[in-house]
């Protein structure tokens, strides 16, 4: 049909369904254009710094004090100290006396994460950290880790060196090495061992670009949130100072300031000062940290990396490349140069940097900032803190968090009246370098990171204030129930007392968010303790009393936790609907589990369901209750009301028998307990791990193990009658117990992977009685999912039927 033989109504028509189209197709045009600049939310913190800072909350007094980070040289760092000779120059030595050391890398909770003894001492100290500082970014984020859930968490970790494994590459004695050497050393475990503990399914990256490490990291991360690869992602930064042979080619090139400090824009500048330490954020889609109550402590709004290309040098900085990366990290963020309200700069603290940087800054930025009237500030944490070579974008990310959450820019220099470095024209540039802590400036709480790595990668990220929706005001006081759990019973009473220590300071619009932070926010293990109250005030009253009560010998094992429940019903339709309807206006997140046509006991059924209680209903005529729910735990029947004789108190009494519940070791899922308003906050207290030391001494130099190693293979434990299937199985854990480098027997009711056993040492172990016993399972073949009672008896049987065996066949020959 031609346009000619059309109706107008008919052309009409078809211009308003072209029309309709033309807008559906800009609509999701504009859609995915907002997905590529997506904002990310920063929901969660955790660093281990030098200067003894191990929480967000110290390194933000940090700041807005006074001094500097560095430290002299560890005693337990001998390789450092032997190489250490002051004049510079002299081949085979460091000049270097001082750095940002941490206070202590050789402590570790191995049983927390199920790691041997045997594999923790081999284990890069920057993987330990890792695994703890991932946790507690987690626990502060409010996102609860369950292996068996496999949540969709990505992890991106920044790491240029793994050192510690150098002291076992003794030639003389090669007996040091073992399966640990390769995954407690490797780059790429650092990343895929958080992924694998805590039982992740997205992507895992460990990037190296020298000291742009983590912030290339965190760029790999903004674009696997906004690619929806993953709903949440760690962003990690690592670094240790245990390499004399690092320490020494980088004086060689005097690329390290003589005293070990970094004087970022100053005149006397001379080099950057080394340190150490790890830092991890917690990020996701601002949508969805909005969506789930999350605590939302600043925004990434972009982020951009380049290369140098053909500079004038490899290691050196490029001042039109960084103007690249500036330009394109704000085109990213969707943010114009006046709207910067301050940078947060890599300032290194050498001669040729600072000055190749702050001029980039200054071209991109600086038209924009002089016709505000405002000059920017800028700073750079390295001058206070030192330099954290692959982990200093992050310790530069989490500072510039803190102001952003702040809202206070601290001093970048002392206020000493030291000069600045002449080799910047500070007269003719926008920016300022504050000597005393200030206000943020007027206008948007936007910043932006810099990072550039020796290896010619450049970073940019730009951040983003974040302004909270006011917290809900509290209506009438309603009960809440406050659960904590720790994996052994020291740990569970020091975080009772911090969390009564913080209960304390909760104001009562607060204590919603906190209670369902610990409820929902927390991984259950498997002594705990749970208590309801109205007030923080009869809730840290009310664990006290519940520490009291675990004052007797402190037993370790666990009763097996109930799996199912009776709920007896008394046949009270009028009240139990009345409860019901209590329950739901009290708990709306549970009201779905109770809806349909059914009965009242049906439908409590269904919102006792919503908390993972599996019940059986019964009917019991003789109840005084409308309802009471009971269980069996630890040898005896445990019971509470659910609906008494006061239909309104069912709220609080549901509270109550989930605590008795929850205490008994059930399996639940407490999010449908949140009242309206509350959200997961991060202000709390953290698992309290249970360190233990594990390390490797440095060996003098030129010293050989063979007489050890000879000693040390010369012993072979004596192997028992392979008939007394008793003495094998006792001979077992004594080989198992060797092999794990236990200070103690397992527990035999633990299976072998939970003993801290994996594949490697299962080899080893079987290996081992192998040299002993014919066996016909192989280590593939061991069911490491049994208990080790169990285990040691099906090895036990088989030792004694394969000698058995043996011994007959030789008789019929």
């Amino acid at each position: 049909m031609s346009a000619r033989s059309m109706e107008p109504a008919q052309i009409r028509q078809l211009m308003e369904e072209q029309l309709k189209h033309s807008r559906r197709l800009q609509a999701r045009i504009r859609e995915l254009e907002d997905r590529r600049h997506a904002p990310l939310a920063v929901v969660g913190m955790s660093l281990r710094l030098p200067g003894g800072l191990d929480t967000p909350e110290a390194y933000w007094d940090w700041l807005r004090a006074e001094g500097t980070a560095d430290s002299e040289i560890p005693a337990e760092r001998p390789g450092l100290r032997a190489v250490y000779d002051p004049v510079p120059g002299r081949p085979g030595h460091s000049y270097v006396e001082r750095a940002g050391f941490l206070s202590d890398i050789s402590h570790f909770d191995a049983d927390f994460f199920g790691i041997s003894q045997r594999e923790a001492k081999l284990l890069d100290p920057q993987q330990r950290m890792l695994l703890e500082t991932a946790w507690e970014a987690l626990e502060r984020a409010g996102i609860a880790v369950r292996r068996s859930d496999r949540l969709d968490v990505g992890v991106f970790l920044g790491m240029m060196a793994s050192e510690y494994n150098e002291r076992l590459e003794d030639r003389t004695d090669m007996t040091r090495i073992d399966p640990y050497y390769t995954t407690g050393g490797g780059l790429c475990f650092g990343a895929g061992r958080i992924s694998h503990v805590m039982g992740f399914r997205g992507p895992v990256l460990s990037v190296d670009t020298a000291c742009s490490s983590s912030l290339s990291a965190l760029h790999l991360a903004v674009r696997a949130l906004r690619n929806e690869e993953c709903r949440y992602a760690l962003v990690c930064g690592s670094n240790l100072l245990l390499s004399a042979s690092l320490m020494v080619s980088l004086c060689q090139t005097r690329a390290v300031s003589p005293d070990g400090r970094s004087k970022s824009f100053l005149a006397t500048a001379d080099g950057y000062g080394r340190s150490e330490g790890v830092g991890v954020l917690v990020l996701m889609r601002q949508d969805d940290a909005e969506a789930e109550g999350r605590q939302v402590l600043a925004t990434v709004r972009g982020s951009a990396v380049n290369h140098d290309g053909a500079a004038s040098g490899l290691t050196a900085p490029n001042g039109p490349a960084q103007q690249e990366v500036f330009r394109e990290a704000l085109a990213d963020a969707r943010v114009t140069a006046g709207e910067l309200g301050y940078v947060e700069a890599h300032g290194t603290g050498t001669p040729l940097g600072d000055p190749i940087e702050v001029g980039a800054l200054d071209a991109v930025v600086g038209d924009a900032v002089r016709e505000r009237g405002t000059p920017l500030p800028i700073g750079s944490v390295k001058a206070r803190l030192g330099h954290l070579e692959a982990a200093s974008g992050i310790a530069a990310v989490i500072k510039t968090v803190l102001m952003l959450r702040n809202r206070e820019i601290p001093a970048a220099l002392p206020d000493d009246g030291s000069a600045l470095n002449p080799h910047i024209p500070w007269d003719r540039l926008s920016v300022t370098v504050p000597r005393r802590n200030r206000p943020w400036p007027p206008g948007p709480r936007v910043a932006g990171v810099n990072s550039f790595g020796m290896s010619g990668t450049n970073a940019h990220v730009v951040l983003q204030g974040y302004d909270a929706p006011e917290p809900a005001v509290p209506g009438d006081a309603r009960t809440e129930l406050l659960t904590l759990s720790a994996k052994d019973p020291v740990a569970l009473e020091e975080l009772t007392g911090a969390v009564r220590a913080a209960l304390k300071q909760t104001e009562p619009a607060q204590l919603p968010s906190v209670c369902h932070t610990l409820r929902a926010g927390r991984t259950p293990f498997a002594h705990r303790v749970a208590v309801t109250g109205t007030t923080a005030g009869e809730l840290a009253e009310a664990l006290g009393a519940a520490l009291d009560l675990r004052t007797g010998p402190v037993d370790a094992r666990v009763p097996a936790a109930p799996r199912t429940a009776v709920l007896r019903i008394s046949g009270d339709e009028e009240r139990l609907a009345a409860g019901l309807a209590a329950l739901t206006t009290a708990y709306p997140a549970a009201a779905g589990g109770a809806e349909g046509a059914g009965t009242p006991a049906a439908r409590l059924v269904g919102l006792l369901g919503t908390f993972g209680v599996r019940v059986r209903p019964q009917l019991d005529a003789d109840l005084g209750d409308a309802a009471r729910l009971e269980w069996e735990a630890g040898g005896a029947t445990h019971a509470a009301p659910l609906v008494g004789d006061d239909p309104d108190e069912a709220p609080a009494l549901l509270s109550a028998a989930l605590g008795g519940l929850f205490t008994a070791g059930a399996d639940l899922r407490l999010d449908a307990l949140r009242a309206p308003g509350a959200r997961f906050t991060g202000d709390l207290p953290t698992y309290p791990f249970q360190r233990k030391r594990f390390w490797i001494e440095e060996p003098l130099v030129g010293a050989g193990g063979g007489d050890a190693a000879a000693t040390a293979a010369g012993h072979k434990r004596r192997a028992p009658d392979p008939a007394d299937r008793e003495a094998v199985r006792a001979y077992l854990l004594a080989e198992l117990t060797e092999a794990l480098h236990a200070s103690e027997e397992p527990d035999t009711t633990l299976s072998f992977l939970d003993s801290g056993g994996d594949s490697f040492l299962s080899v080893l172990f079987i290996t081992k009685v192998e040299e002993n016993y014919r066996l016909r399972l192989t280590a593939e073949e061991l069911p490491l999912d049994l208990p080790l009672g169990e285990l040691f008896a099906k090895l036990a049987d088989d030792i004694a039927e394969t000698a058995a065996a043996g011994n007959a066949q030789g008789r019929d020959a």
